[in-house]
């Protein structure tokens, strides 16, 4: 199994960084730290559209090496709601046209920044 684990940066929380430590676990992990906000705030937070997930393109690369590999992959974020359901989301758009299956279900709230950005590095990727 490879792990995507999105969490809060440490400049973005109020209690210590909470990264969730899975190097006894599985091998193939991904960390990404990115506040889960939406388009409006990203000036609030001193990102703009570029700068957001800046490791989408490395990302993307993971996503692919580890499916070509034979993982599973297991999308993770501090709720698992919002940024890992949005990455979720993008990786069946790319791979099977299906994101829509992780939006209509009403337990996740897909972050719409991550999910565009992972999706359209995905695509460059697969060019």
């Amino acid at each position: 199994t490879a792990v995507i684990s999105f969490y809060s940066p440490r400049n973005n929380r109020k209690s210590e960084e909470c990264r969730v430590d899975y190097k006894d676990v599985c091998k193939r992990i991904f960390y990404v730290a990115i506040p889960d906000i939406d388009i409006e705030r990203l000036r609030d937070y001193g990102y703009t559209y570029e700068n957001y997930l800046s490791e989408a393109d490395e990302l993307a690369k993971f996503i692919y090496q580890s499916l070509n590999d034979g993982y599973n992959i297991i999308c993770q974020c501090d709720f698992g709601q919002s940024r890992s359901a949005a990455c979720a989301a993008a990786i069946l758009q790319h791979f099977e046209q299906r994101g829509i299956d992780i939006f209509a279900d009403y337990r996740y709230y897909p972050n719409q920044l991550v999910y565009h950005k992972v999706f359209d590095a995905l695509e460059q990727v697969k060019k």
